[in-house]
């Protein structure tokens, strides 16, 4: 049927913060359907979408026979369900899903790269991760770079034919709703109980970091570098927003002992609802090693705050250099600390990013302009289909 549009993440939070709102939209257009791991959480988000779900086991990690069922499982589905687009986000939903619908025959093959964790590995785990990238890529009929510079990235390593490769708009996978992620949302009673709650003086300047605190986000040279910058300047705070991942990617020990032991340093773990804590804070720090397009700096600018992010695709797109925010290089403690120490001392200049912060969002990412490109996307697909069988 030309109007079944299946969509797999591997994990069905990404489903619900990835794709937030996504497949709801979707749904009036198309006849959807969510796949993901973690049957119970999978219910709650396609419940919270309004779309029907299909649960299939994945992990994140290098599973050949897990993987196996996977794509057994997905290719019976997609035989009985007869779709006419799959569309998978994620490493491992990508593989398995783009085998399967291969396998399948579904005719229209879509799958969005939003970072790729490969470029941080060496060796003989690099070369397993290139082929199996390639498989992915293969499989699938048309690959979406999710920003300008992963699409650059992909031609480098020759993962696929340029052909297939397509950015739609100016890059993101889900655009962001300005509406929701306001600073005018919340008012200054609202901030104030949060900021006496967390131990936040009204004179502290709050730099903020959202997402996983994992090394590959630049966390290990964040701590040592605020740990240097409050030696020079005490009024200020690092606010920690996100969740501690041990298994994949842990930090280093003495990282883990400074966010304990520091008092400067606030970690409130993963929250459902980050928006609370960027209307509290002042810059955004994002020193991450790699990413596609991150969410969490367009949060940060939308809330009208200026960001400090690395010079690696996705952040130097969304950030320009001293309009709403500075770009260092990746790995750089010396960098981070010049780029706070200029944030917190210099107040033109940061009077002047966060002027520009939510403005420059909404002129480039606003969710409805993202979400018209993927439907269009989608309809040419009908349209293509109707002139081939014409």
């Amino acid at each position: 049927m030309q109007n079944k549009l299946i969509r797999i993440t591997t994990v069905p939070i990404s489903l619900e913060k990835l794709l937030e709102n996504q497949l709801r939209f979707m749904k009036s257009h198309y006849e959807v359907t969510a796949i993901s791991s973690d049957k119970s959480y999978l219910e709650r988000v396609g419940q919270l979408q309004e779309v029907p779900v299909f649960h299939v086991e994945m992990t994140r990690q290098i599973t050949p026979i897990k993987d196996l069922i996977s794509v057994l499982k997905l290719y019976r589905f997609f035989k009985k369900q007869k779709p006419f687009i799959v569309h998978t986000h994620t490493p491992k939903a990508g593989t398995v899903g783009m085998i399967a619908a291969k396998l399948a025959g579904v005719p229209n093959r879509l799958h969005t790269i939003a970072g790729l964790p490969l470029l941080e590995t060496t060796g003989n785990k690099r070369r397993l991760l290139n082929f199996v990238e390639k498989v992915t890529y293969s499989c699938a009929t048309k690959i979406y770079p999710n920003s300008f510079g992963l699409n650059e990235i992909i031609i480098r390593e020759k993962f696929c034919n340029t052909e297939k490769l397509k950015v739609l708009g100016n890059g993101s996978t889900n655009g962001i709703d300005t509406s929701f992620f306001s600073a005018e949302i919340y008012s200054l009673s609202e901030r104030t109980i949060l900021k006496e709650k967390l131990e936040i003086l009204p004179e502290h300047f709050v730099f903020i970091f959202v997402g996983r605190l994992v090394s590959d986000k630049g966390i290990n040279e964040l701590i040592t570098a605020f740990k240097k910058f409050t030696a020079l300047f005490a009024n200020t705070k690092l606010l920690l927003v996100g969740p501690l991942e041990t298994e994949l990617d842990p930090l280093a020990t003495q990282t883990l002992e400074e966010i304990e032991h520091n008092k400067s340093i606030i970690s409130v773990g993963y929250q459902n609802d980050v928006r609370p804590y960027f209307a509290i804070s002042d810059c955004l720090v994002f020193p991450s090693y790699r990413e596609g397009f991150p969410n969490v700096v367009l949060q940060a600018g939308a809330m009208e705050l200026p960001s400090i992010v690395t010079d690696i695709n996705g952040c130097n797109e969304i950030i320009i250099q001293s309009e709403n925010g500075t770009i260092i290089p990746v790995k750089n403690v010396e960098a981070i600390v010049e780029a706070m120490k200029k944030m917190y001392t210099d107040h033109d200049f940061y009077k002047q990013l966060k002027q520009n912060a939510r403005s420059m969002i909404q002129s480039r990412y606003e969710q409805s302009v993202v979400w018209q490109a993927l439907l269009a996307e989608y309809n040419s697909l009908i349209t293509q289909n109707k002139k081939t069988k014409g």
